[in-house]
Protein backbone atom coordinates (compact mmCIF):
# COMPACT_ATOMS: atom_id res chain seq x y z
CA UNK A 1 0.00 0.00 0.00
CA UNK A 2 1.38 3.12 -0.94
CA UNK A 3 3.12 5.29 2.31
CA UNK A 4 2.50 2.18 4.45
CA UNK A 5 6.01 2.36 4.86
CA UNK A 6 5.59 5.28 7.33
CA UNK A 7 3.08 3.71 9.11
CA UNK A 8 4.46 2.25 12.49
CA UNK A 9 3.05 -1.35 13.29
CA UNK A 10 0.74 -1.73 15.63
CA UNK A 11 3.18 -3.37 18.97
CA UNK A 12 5.56 -0.93 17.89
CA UNK A 13 6.64 1.59 21.20
CA UNK A 14 7.89 5.01 20.80
CA UNK A 15 10.38 6.13 23.13
CA UNK A 16 10.07 8.68 25.86
CA UNK A 17 9.63 11.98 25.12
CA UNK A 18 12.78 13.88 26.00
CA UNK A 19 13.18 15.52 29.21
CA UNK A 20 13.55 18.98 28.00
CA UNK A 21 10.14 19.30 27.14
CA UNK A 22 9.36 18.77 30.91
CA UNK A 23 12.10 20.95 32.32
CA UNK A 24 10.15 23.88 33.32
CA UNK A 25 7.63 24.56 35.53
CA UNK A 26 4.92 26.02 33.86
CA UNK A 27 1.28 24.82 35.97
CA UNK A 28 0.46 24.37 39.55
CA UNK A 29 1.60 20.98 40.65
CA UNK A 30 -0.47 17.87 40.00
CA UNK A 31 0.06 15.09 42.15
CA UNK A 32 -1.75 11.63 41.67
CA UNK A 33 -5.24 11.79 43.27
CA UNK A 34 -9.10 10.24 42.82
CA UNK A 35 -9.15 12.79 39.89
CA UNK A 36 -5.72 12.10 38.34
CA UNK A 37 -5.87 8.40 38.28
CA UNK A 38 -4.04 5.70 36.67
CA UNK A 39 -0.28 7.49 36.96
CA UNK A 40 2.70 5.44 35.95
CA UNK A 41 5.19 4.41 38.85
CA UNK A 42 7.83 6.59 39.67
CA UNK A 43 11.10 5.44 38.42
CA UNK A 44 12.80 5.89 41.41
CA UNK A 45 11.72 3.28 44.71
CA UNK A 46 15.21 3.92 46.85
CA UNK A 47 15.80 6.73 48.47
CA UNK A 48 18.58 6.14 51.32
CA UNK A 49 21.83 4.13 50.52
CA UNK A 50 24.96 3.10 52.24
CA UNK A 51 25.04 2.68 55.83
CA UNK A 52 21.68 4.39 56.83
CA UNK A 53 22.12 2.99 60.12
CA UNK A 54 25.08 4.60 61.28
CA UNK A 55 25.38 6.69 64.47
CA UNK A 56 25.22 10.51 64.54
CA UNK A 57 28.42 10.89 66.05
CA UNK A 58 30.30 8.50 62.78
CA UNK A 59 29.63 10.32 60.06
CA UNK A 60 30.43 14.17 61.21
CA UNK A 61 30.98 15.68 57.70
CA UNK A 62 27.77 16.57 54.95
CA UNK A 63 27.87 17.50 51.43
CA UNK A 64 24.96 19.02 49.50
CA UNK A 65 24.15 18.96 45.90
CA UNK A 66 21.95 22.25 45.89
CA UNK A 67 19.84 22.75 42.82
CA UNK A 68 20.80 26.39 41.11
CA UNK A 69 17.51 26.35 39.07
CA UNK A 70 13.44 26.29 38.79
CA UNK A 71 12.76 23.55 37.18
CA UNK A 72 11.62 19.54 37.30
CA UNK A 73 13.81 16.55 37.23
CA UNK A 74 12.27 13.31 35.97
CA UNK A 75 12.25 10.32 38.10
CA UNK A 76 14.23 8.46 35.92
CA UNK A 77 17.48 11.37 35.90
CA UNK A 78 16.99 10.87 40.12
CA UNK A 79 17.03 7.11 39.73
CA UNK A 80 20.00 7.87 37.25
CA UNK A 81 21.71 10.30 39.62
CA UNK A 82 21.15 7.56 42.67
CA UNK A 83 22.58 4.77 40.57
CA UNK A 84 25.69 6.80 39.62
CA UNK A 85 26.52 8.24 42.55
CA UNK A 86 26.10 4.95 44.43
CA UNK A 87 28.21 3.05 42.65
CA UNK A 88 31.11 5.27 42.59
CA UNK A 89 31.02 5.58 46.26
CA UNK A 90 30.32 1.95 47.11
CA UNK A 91 33.85 1.32 44.33
CA UNK A 92 36.17 3.52 45.90
CA UNK A 93 35.28 4.20 49.45
CA UNK A 94 32.78 1.01 50.51
CA UNK A 95 29.40 0.34 51.07
CA UNK A 96 29.52 1.04 54.87
CA UNK A 97 31.58 4.35 54.58
CA UNK A 98 28.85 7.18 53.66
CA UNK A 99 24.78 7.56 54.49
CA UNK A 100 23.47 8.68 51.05
CA UNK A 101 19.83 10.14 50.75
CA UNK A 102 18.12 11.60 48.05
CA UNK A 103 16.01 14.58 49.53
CA UNK A 104 13.36 15.54 46.47
CA UNK A 105 10.34 12.91 45.98
CA UNK A 106 9.10 13.08 42.03
CA UNK A 107 5.29 13.83 42.85
CA UNK A 108 4.31 16.26 40.09
CA UNK A 109 2.27 14.20 36.77
CA UNK A 110 3.70 15.24 33.15
CA UNK A 111 0.90 14.61 30.74
CA UNK A 112 1.30 13.81 26.87
CA UNK A 113 -1.13 14.60 23.96
CA UNK A 114 -0.08 11.05 22.27
CA UNK A 115 -0.15 11.52 18.41
CA UNK A 116 -0.75 9.32 15.49
CA UNK A 117 2.25 9.35 13.06
CA UNK A 118 1.18 7.14 10.41
CA UNK A 119 -0.24 7.44 6.94
CA UNK A 120 -3.73 8.53 6.99
CA UNK A 121 -3.56 9.93 10.44
CA UNK A 122 -4.83 13.46 9.83
CA UNK A 123 -8.57 11.40 8.83
CA UNK A 124 -8.44 9.84 12.34
CA UNK A 125 -6.92 12.44 15.05
CA UNK A 126 -9.06 16.10 15.89
CA UNK A 127 -5.40 17.99 16.55
CA UNK A 128 -5.73 20.74 18.86
CA UNK A 129 -9.17 19.46 19.87
CA UNK A 130 -9.50 17.62 23.38
CA UNK A 131 -5.77 18.15 23.93
CA UNK A 132 -5.97 17.80 27.90
CA UNK A 133 -3.08 14.76 27.93
CA UNK A 134 -2.58 11.32 29.61
CA UNK A 135 -0.31 10.72 32.55
CA UNK A 136 2.90 9.98 31.36
CA UNK A 137 5.73 10.09 33.92
CA UNK A 138 6.37 11.69 37.18
CA UNK A 139 9.01 14.70 37.94
CA UNK A 140 10.09 16.23 41.32
CA UNK A 141 9.66 20.18 41.60
CA UNK A 142 12.86 21.98 42.84
CA UNK A 143 13.58 25.56 43.35
CA UNK A 144 16.89 27.43 43.84
CA UNK A 145 18.85 26.10 46.69
CA UNK A 146 16.86 23.08 47.25
CA UNK A 147 19.09 20.06 48.30
CA UNK A 148 18.62 17.29 45.68
CA UNK A 149 21.04 14.60 47.26
CA UNK A 150 22.82 14.56 50.65
CA UNK A 151 25.67 12.64 51.63
CA UNK A 152 27.21 12.22 55.20
CA UNK A 153 30.76 10.64 55.51
CA UNK A 154 33.77 10.94 57.65
CA UNK A 155 36.30 13.87 56.71
CA UNK A 156 38.68 11.88 55.27
CA UNK A 157 36.26 10.90 52.72
CA UNK A 158 35.64 14.36 51.44
CA UNK A 159 36.83 14.05 47.84
CA UNK A 160 35.54 11.09 46.95
CA UNK A 161 31.88 12.11 47.67
CA UNK A 162 32.65 15.73 45.84
CA UNK A 163 33.63 13.20 42.81
CA UNK A 164 30.30 11.24 42.99
CA UNK A 165 28.04 13.71 43.34
CA UNK A 166 30.10 16.15 40.29
CA UNK A 167 29.65 12.54 38.13
CA UNK A 168 25.79 12.82 39.06
CA UNK A 169 24.97 15.88 37.94
CA UNK A 170 25.50 15.01 35.03
CA UNK A 171 22.15 12.84 34.83
CA UNK A 172 20.15 16.70 35.70
CA UNK A 173 19.96 19.34 33.67
CA UNK A 174 20.15 22.78 34.83
CA UNK A 175 22.35 23.73 37.34
CA UNK A 176 23.59 22.38 40.42
CA UNK A 177 26.19 23.41 43.45
CA UNK A 178 28.45 21.17 45.43
CA UNK A 179 28.04 22.69 48.65
CA UNK A 180 30.16 21.20 51.91
CA UNK A 181 27.65 22.00 54.96
CA UNK A 182 28.48 23.86 58.03
CA UNK A 183 26.52 21.50 60.10
CA UNK A 184 27.44 18.13 62.02
CA UNK A 185 25.65 15.16 59.78
CA UNK A 186 22.26 15.81 58.55
CA UNK A 187 21.42 17.60 62.10
CA UNK A 188 20.22 21.25 62.35
CA UNK A 189 23.43 21.85 64.63
CA UNK A 190 27.04 23.35 63.37
CA UNK A 191 29.83 21.43 63.85
CA UNK A 192 31.21 23.18 66.76
CA UNK A 193 27.70 23.88 68.58
CA UNK A 194 27.20 19.94 68.44
CA UNK A 195 30.60 19.49 69.69
CA UNK A 196 29.80 22.28 72.28
CA UNK A 197 26.86 20.41 73.26
CA UNK A 198 27.93 16.82 73.64
CA UNK A 199 31.01 17.74 76.05
CA UNK A 200 28.11 19.72 78.23
CA UNK A 201 26.04 16.40 78.45
CA UNK A 202 22.89 18.13 76.35
CA UNK A 203 22.76 15.30 73.04
CA UNK A 204 21.50 12.42 73.00
CA UNK A 205 22.18 10.09 69.81
CA UNK A 206 18.82 9.02 68.25
CA UNK A 207 20.06 7.26 65.20
CA UNK A 208 20.94 9.38 62.17
CA UNK A 209 19.86 12.43 63.85
CA UNK A 210 20.17 13.58 68.02
CA UNK A 211 18.02 14.81 70.50
CA UNK A 212 18.86 18.27 72.33
CA UNK A 213 17.92 17.76 76.20
CA UNK A 214 15.87 21.12 77.65
CA UNK A 215 14.37 21.78 80.24
CA UNK A 216 10.78 21.36 80.21
CA UNK A 217 8.68 18.37 80.67
CA UNK A 218 8.28 15.90 84.33
CA UNK A 219 11.67 16.22 86.37
CA UNK A 220 11.47 12.41 86.28
CA UNK A 221 12.27 12.10 82.34
CA UNK A 222 14.47 15.43 82.71
CA UNK A 223 16.69 13.19 84.72
CA UNK A 224 16.27 9.66 82.38
CA UNK A 225 16.91 12.32 79.78
CA UNK A 226 20.51 13.22 81.29
CA UNK A 227 21.24 9.57 81.87
CA UNK A 228 20.91 8.30 78.15
CA UNK A 229 22.77 11.41 77.11
CA UNK A 230 26.11 10.53 79.73
CA UNK A 231 25.78 6.80 78.67
CA UNK A 232 26.40 8.05 75.13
Amino acid sequence: VSGSRHCLPSHANMGRRPARCYRYQKNKPYPKSRFNRSVPDSKIRIFDMGRKTADVMEFPLCIHMVSNELEQLSSEALEAARICVNKFLTTNIGRENFHCRIRVHPHHITRINKMLTCAGADRLQTGMRGAYGKPQGKVARVSIGDPIISIRVNDKHEDYVVEGLRRAKFKFPGRQLIITSKKHGFTKWGREEFKELCDKGLIIPDGFYAKLINNKGPITEWAKNVQRAANA
